[in-house]
């Protein structure tokens, strides 16, 4: 009788912003405005990073992965979202939920890692600058990308098996707007104690340790700093971790919000609100901390514009 029952779900139904009612079209105009800012955004920091040489540094060639990867996170969530304001029909199919967590958490845990990996870079380069470019070398960058991406999606397999293992056998409407873990993992019909005290650990490995270790990195680089005899020398070494830090405190901030507490705790209306943040929001801050902050970013972005808005004229 289970497996007819589990068999019957084929579909599930994304019950979003549906209880916002006239909301829902100045809503899909908001997200979109913001998507598309987000994607322009995101397309400069690439382009600027690729096309000025005195940015080919390990400290932006982390950052170009990072908008590369936040572009396809957003892909992942946002455009089924945006239908789903204006569509009357909030359905996705069984295996499509199952591809959109599958990219959502692969892409979130790669973006987990490739934070505290830009972090690593800060440290080198402010505690032992002699060996900086010894220490994280091309190499090592690359490297270190492979391995948030491997980690990041091979976190993400079993996240998905723990998940769609469930049997489905009640109801099939998920409260929320993407097919996340919590939301999805609820409407199972078993015991599912045991995969989410997995699930639970396995956001602590992606959450917690990463964000102890840029933690434990900021320690030694504010005693590095504070050990600069100029005042200037000072801001400027401040400065260049300015961006970095906001980025982890936004981003790991909500992250932990939603996913560093049991699945019981699970506030619809609340965690959408958070969920919005982290899914629509950050990824266009991201770019903005970077390009407003940084003066070697905005210094490239007018010399880009520069030349390809204004060319000579013979």
């Amino acid at each position: 009788m289970r497996r007819q029952n589990q068999s019957m779900i084929t579909e599930f139904i994304l019950i979003g912003f549906s209880n916002l009612g006239h909301l829902q079209v100045p809503l899909f105009f908001t997200f979109l405005l913001v998507y598309l800012a987000t994607l322009m955004a995101n397309a400069t920091i690439m382009t600027v990073i690729r096309l000025d040489r005195t940015l080919h540094t390990p400290m932006y060639f982390f950052l170009f992965v990072l908008s590369c990867s936040e572009t396809c996170y957003t892909l992942a969530i946002v455009p089924k979202m945006l239908t789903n304001l204006l569509s009357t029909s909030h359905t996705i199919s069984f295996s499509g939920c199952a591809a959109q967590l599958f990219f959502f958490v692969g892409l979130a845990c790669t973006n987990c890692f490739l934070i505290a990996a830009m972090g690593y870079d800060r440290y080198v380069a402010i505690c032992d600058p002699l060996n900086y470019t010894l220490v994280v070398s091309r190499a090592t960058c690359v490297l270190l990308v492979l391995a948030s991406s491997c980690c990041g999606f091979l976190i993400s397999v079993v996240v998905n098996v723990l998940v769609f293992s469930v049997p489905f056998c009640a109801s099939n409407q998920i409260n929320h707007f993407f097919c996340d873990i919590s939301p999805v993992i609820k409407l199972g019909c078993s015991d599912t104690s045991l995969k989410e005290m997995v699930i639970f650990f396995l956001s602590i490995l992606v959450l917690l340790v990463p964000f102890v270790l840029i933690f434990i990195s900021y320690v030694f680089i504010v005693s590095a700093i504070l050990k600069i005899a100029s005042a200037e020398g000072q801001r400027k070494a401040f400065a260049t971790c300015a961006s970095h830090l906001t980025v982890v405190i936004v981003h790991y901030g909500c992250a932990s919000f939603i996913y560093l507490r049991p699945t019981s705790l699970y506030s619809s209306d609340k965690d959408r609100l958070v969920a919005v943040t982290y899914t629509v929001i950050t990824p266009l801050l991201n770019p903005l901390v970077y390009t407003l902050r940084n003066k070697e970013v905005k210094s490239a972005l007018s010399k880009v514009l520069g030349r390809y808005s204004f060319p000579k004229t013979v």
